[in-house]
């Protein structure tokens, strides 16, 4: 377990919110509207995901709809997150 990124996410609600928005893969104004925050916070914590290993965007020379999903460490993250329902406590 990587209590680094946990305490990362942890650390900010709407990385919390961010995360869990995944199902599947997501471009940012689709998190945009699941998680109602702006469009520049969720492209700028999808960025910070990428470089931390938790997505992948698999059009990343796209300047518009970028499409971004998790990867295995990501999905191991969320699924964390899902069991201790840390979700839960903040969608508050």
């Amino acid at each position: 377990m990587d209590t680094e990124l946990i305490s990362f996410i942890k650390s900010s609600k709407q990385r919390v919110k961010i995360l869990m928005a995944f199902h599947s893969s997501i471009t940012p104004s689709e998190a945009s509207r699941i998680t109602g925050l702006s469009p520049s916070h969720v492209s700028r914590s999808l960025k910070e995901f990428c470089d931390k290993g938790l997505v992948k965007c698999s059009n990343p020379k796209s300047h518009i709809g970028k499409i971004y999903s998790l990867t295995e460490k990501g999905q191991e993250i969320k699924d964390i997150f899902e069991g201790e329902k840390v979700a839960d406590k903040y969608s508050k």
